[in-house]
């Protein structure tokens, strides 16, 4: 699909998400939407699968999530019937707590880390579903790469991504759950990050 990114961005700026995945979905072949059932990932998730029962959900479970976060995605795939797609690093937590823990942030170690709980698994997940069209949850304001963005970008492997909330604020996205009698869970902590400013590595591969 040949498209002006800037300009179509544009022609979306002050569309619904859902008039911006209905569009997405015409252009698709092979759509993905990601999630890590962190907060407010109910909406995302309830607006693609609104449109695509059948759509691929990708989640990379790293293995670290909190209870509450696994008792939260259990509940949502189950409500919205999701056609779950579930990646996992190749070593267990319980060898790599012995073998290097959790790395401090910003350290050599805490790349590798990311690279075996998070990267190499979505790339995994990339080779076998070879998406032409990402769905993700970004939003601006959530960090400064993000703030750079759009609702359309070009992600990894020259992947369309596209983030239909991603003007909407905290606000917004909480009148939207309480609409579609959503849940959310905010007790959710990802090592690979931390801090919420920062990436964690997905939306950065090349």
């Amino acid at each position: 699909m040949k498209l002006n990114i800037e300009k179509k961005n544009q022609a979306l700026r002050n569309k619904t998400p859902q008039e911006i995945i209905s569009w997405a979905l015409v252009h698709a072949n092979r759509p993905i939407v990601t999630t890590n059932f962190g907060p407010r990932s109910a909406s995302l998730l309830h607006a693609v699968s609104s449109f695509d029962d059948k759509i691929d959900v990708v989640w990379i479970d790293t293995g670290y999530n909190t209870s509450a976060t696994y008792n939260f995605a259990n509940v949502l795939i189950n409500q919205l019937r999701l056609k779950m797609n579930i990646y996992v690093p190749r070593q267990t937590v319980a060898y790599r707590n012995v073998i290097m823990g959790i790395p401090e942030v910003g350290t050599k170690a805490h790349k590798r880390f990311t690279a075996q709980v998070k990267i190499e698994p979505f790339r995994r997940a990339l080779e076998l579903h070879n998406p032409d069209i990402w769905f993700s949850n970004i939003r601006k304001g959530q960090t400064t790469y993000r703030d750079s963005l759009d609702i359309l970008s070009i992600g990894t492997n020259g992947i369309l991504k596209v983030s239909p909330f991603y003007y909407y604020s905290d606000d917004q996205i909480d009148q939207y759950l309480l609409k579609y009698n959503l849940p959310n869970e905010p007790r959710y902590h990802d090592p690979t990050k931390v801090d919420d400013r920062r990436e964690c590595g997905l939306h950065l591969m090349k």
